[in-house]
């Protein structure tokens, strides 16, 4: 099979549904106003690419390689983050929805989640040290077992997360939305 091999492209408003994006490596390509929904990524390498505009809803992420990935303005709905290729894994969000995804056993020093909504979000089991989630919505998002040590919320909200069962040391919360550490406590605070 012949693998693409495509450096410094940018591919604008291309329905990826309809056009396959051929297997291959990607690098530094910028991808705008693309629809991936659905679509089968399997074994795609994505090395220093940015998406705007994208709509990746229910996309297919076996085995794929985002490698310094850079999302701003994408709908990533129901995607399988934690089904990526785990070497070099990083990326970036900005104001994107990334709803029903999962980020499960992921280890992700330093994320960066900007303006984004998270909501029904899983990060079990994930390793988020440093993480940032400067001004997200993270209605539902599940923490069990995750390391957030360091990781900054002061400007996050709608946040539930049990210190008991998640590492929160030296992790960033500020008034009032830090009563979401008390939320299984089932307390009135006012």
């Amino acid at each position: 099979m012949i693998r693409a091999s495509v450096e410094d492209e940018t591919f604008d408003g291309i329905d990826f549904t309809e056009t396959n994006l051929k297997k291959g490596e990607y690098e530094n390509c910028v991808f705008k106003n693309c629809i991936f929904s659905g679509t089968d990524l399997f074994e795609i390498i994505f090395t220093e690419c940015r998406f705007e505009a994208c709509d990746f809803s229910m996309a297919k992420l076996r085995n794929t390689s985002f490698r310094n990935g850079r999302f701003k303005n994408c709908k990533l709905l129901g995607l399988r983050f934690d089904e990526c290729h785990k070497m070099l894994l990083s990326f970036s969000f900005e104001d994107c929805i990334l709803n029903f995804s999962s980020f499960y056993k992921l280890k992700l020093k330093n994320a960066q989640f900007k303006s984004c909504k998270l909501h029904d979000v899983e990060f079990i089991e994930a390793e988020l040290p440093q993480a940032n989630f400067d001004q997200c919505d993270l209605q539902g998002a599940t923490f069990e077992n995750t390391k957030l040590e360091g990781a900054d919320f002061r400007t996050a909200y709608n946040y539930s997360i049990d210190p008991e069962m998640n590492r929160i040391a030296k992790a960033k919360f500020s008034l009032p939305d830090v009563v979401g550490l008390l939320y299984k406590y089932n307390i009135v605070i006012g």
